[in-house]
This record gives structure tokens, sequence and C-alpha cells, in this order.
């Protein structure tokens, strides 16, 4: 149901420079071989591209369906672009202002802007902390379907910018909605589909297995700012007749995974160990237990929950529970080294408050949706480890030729 995986890392054209103007940069994805590309040309109103036709349900248009993602640039983002533009919709990011382009996972489906006639994935600026832009952007792009994945998404962090990562992901998911609101209002589309993406982190300390009617119990600011994402988009749902949905999404890795998750930390380990680029790997509670499914499957679930005839909420899981020290023993298993070797246990990496054991239910989700995820344990470990054995081998390359300095980790 979506393309095989591509390497992030892979070699990918040089990005240029934007211009003076303050036209936002807008990438593009080329429909006829499935990936995406980069086009800085107007927005899709401007390319005289016709808006749907205003509907209670999703219309029959010729023209493709146009979807709206905040946080395109992160794992997610990239896999359901992908997914989307292999649908046959036209996709609009929405990427917050960075002196330096953020688009590592999408740098490998880059062409020349000039293919304007190809472009079916573009970006634009606008923050979650801005309401303006997003309600502007709304407007502008007429979108048939809204997925909000943007988030500070990394527990421990949450606990160093509380403030931040409730503003972004709580109030930000609010000012997102009261803009789909507001939007539906003004322009009577009311057959606009909104996706809330949720995490199985709020589940906290409830007990396994978990469930869509599990209580929730958070146990991080990260957390705490995902329970009123979850019940801001349940509000507005019940209040405003909104087709929102909530997806309870449980761990999910994939090789685009950021590397100060655990994951990806442990695989961007094993791969540099194995090359000689590093010894040791410093690790927190190797106890925690959670459920670990592949990125790609996930964001399918996403899309079929927009699908469907009444909005609800679902757990999205593979149903199978792991530990961290599981998750050593696979990688380093994999490539013929012993895990115990290699890390060494750094309490600043404990949480202040822990998360034992998740562990999710996906039952509704594959009866009514008829998802069930594709990738097991194994074998997502072992594909991680394998995309990063050969960046390790990338890496030693520039180490051996003196442009960059094999010390920096013990």
């Amino acid at each position: 149901m979506y393309p095989s995986f591509k390497s992030p890392f892979s070699t990918s054209p040089y990005l240029p420079f934007l211009p003076h103007s303050i036209q936002p940069p807008l990438y593009s994805m080329a429909t006829d071989s499935n990936v995406a590309t980069d086009s800085r040309s107007e927005s899709s109103a401007a390319n005289g591209i016709e808006n749907p036709v205003s509907s209670p349900s999703p219309p029959l248009q010729s023209s493709p369906k146009i979807a709206l993602i905040t946080g395109i640039t992160g794992q997610d983002g990239s896999y359901l672009t992908e997914f989307l533009v292999h649908k046959g919709y036209e996709v609009h990011g929405l990427i917050r202002r960075s002196s330096n382009f953020n688009t590592q996972r999408i740098n490998h489906i880059y062409i020349d802007p000039h293919n304007a006639n190809k472009a079916r994935m573009k970006l634009h600026y606008a923050d979650l902390t801005d309401a303006s832009s997003l309600r502007r952007w709304l407007d502008t792009i007429q979108p048939d379907e809204v997925y909000n994945l943007a988030a500070q998404s990394h527990v421990a962090v949450s606990f160093e910018i509380p403030d931040y990562t409730a503003d972004v992901v709580a109030t930000g998911a609010l000012r997102l909605l009261e803009a789909v609101r507001s939007h539906i209002s003004a322009s009577g589309r009311s057959h606009i589909r909104y996706y809330q993406a949720g995490s199985s982190e709020m589940f906290g300390s409830t007990p396994p297995p978990q469930t869509e009617s599990s209580p929730f119990h958070p146990r991080s600011p990260y957390a705490v700012s995902k329970c009123a994402a979850h019940w801001y988009t349940v509000n507005y749902r019940e209040a405003y007749g909104i087709f929102a949905c909530n997806g309870i999404l449980f761990n999910h890795e994939s090789p685009r995974r950021g590397e100060n998750f655990v994951t990806r930390k442990i695989t961007r380990a094993v791969g540099r160990i194995k090359i000689g680029l590093q010894s040791k790997l410093f690790l927190g509670n190797l106890q925690s237990s959670r459920d670990w499914g592949f990125a790609g499957d996930y964001v399918e679930a996403m899309w079929l929950m927009l699908q469907q005839e009444k909005p609800d909420d679902y757990v999205v899981a593979t149903e199978e529970s792991h530990t961290v020290e599981e998750f050593l023993e696979v990688s380093f298993g994999y490539v013929g080294l012993k895990w115990k070797d290699h890390v060494v246990i750094d309490k600043r990496y404990f949480r202040p408050a822990e998360v034992d054991n998740l562990k999710g239910v996906a039952t509704k989700a594959k009866k009514v949706l008829g998802w069930k995820p594709k990738v097991g344990f194994e074998q997502l470990v072992k594909m991680m480890v394998d995309e990063d054995i050969e960046l390790a081998k990338r890496e030693k390359v520039l180490v051996d030729a003196g442009y960059m300095d094999a010390h920096q980790q013990p």
C-alpha cells in the first residue's frame, strides 16, 4: 500500500537557496514515478487548481484530493506524503522557518522546481504557535483532509522544555482545530476531515494491554499535552460536527526515526560500532517495554480513519511488546556483536517518571479499518540496522579522508 523503502540518506541534488521574495518554498512530488520532488512555484490556488465543491461528504471531483500535513518533514510526515501521492493526492505541508533546510527525510525525492506540471507536494511556512498562518493556508489551499502530525515529540526533552511542549502539542492542536472550524464556517466546506496524531504515552502508568477505552494516566509533559490534544479533538467533533479522528499510535519506528530516540540511537550505534567508529553506547532504563511497529505501516491507518463514514478514535499497534534490552539483543546480535560489551547505563537517561509497559490492542482498527501491520519486530530492527551500517560506512569514508573526527563519541 506504500512505496518500497528508500533511504533518506541517499545522495540528493543540491537544494538552492530561497529567492529574496517572501514566497515560501514549495516542494513537489511527481506522480509518474511515485517519488517526491521540490517545487517553489505558487500555491495550488495560484496554479489554477480547482477547489473542491462544498459538500457535507467528500465530493466527487475530477481534480485530485488535497491533503494538508503539519509535521511533513518528520518520520511520519515523509511516509504519509509518499502514501498519499501514491494515492493520487496533491499534498501540502506546513514547515517552520529555519536557517537550515530541515528536509533530510525528503531530500531524496527532490527534483527541479521548474517541473511545476509534475508538482504534487508543496511546502509552506507556518507554525502551530501562529494561528494566523494556519488559517491563512487553510483558506489558500482548501484541503479535503488535514493531518496534524507536528509536535515536540521527544518525551525526555518535554521535561526540559514543558512550556514549549504544551504550547505546540496541546494548544497548537487547538489552534489548528479552531482554524479548521472557522474555515468551514466561512467557506461552507463542511466535508473537510481532520486527523490528530495521538500517542500511546497518554496511557502512561495504565496497565497493559491498552485499548480505546483504557483510562489515560500520562507521565510526562509530552503525554499530558497529547491528552489535551486528544480531548480537544473529541470536543470539536461533538460540539461542531467536524469529522475529526484521533489515532492513538503506539511506538512506530523506521530508518527515518530521529537519532535521539532510543531505537534509532541503538541501531545508529550498532552501525558505528560494527564499522569501528564507536565503542560505547550510553542508555537509561533497559526494562521499559514498548509496542514497536513500522511507521510506513501506521500512516496507512491514519488515512483509513478519514475514509470511514463516521469519525472515531482508534488504537494502532502490533499487539506485541518488547523491552529495550530485547531490542539490543536483536540489533547487536544481527551483526554478530554482544550488546553487554558496549552498553553503559547512564542515570541521566532515566526519566523523572517512567512508563513501564505499553502494549496496544488494535482490534477495532483491524475490524473497522481493515488495517493490520505488515512489518514484524525483528524485520523492523534489521531494516534499521542495515540502513545504519550503510550510513556508518559512508561516515567512515569521511573519517578516513580527514573530514570528520572519529572520536566525537567514545
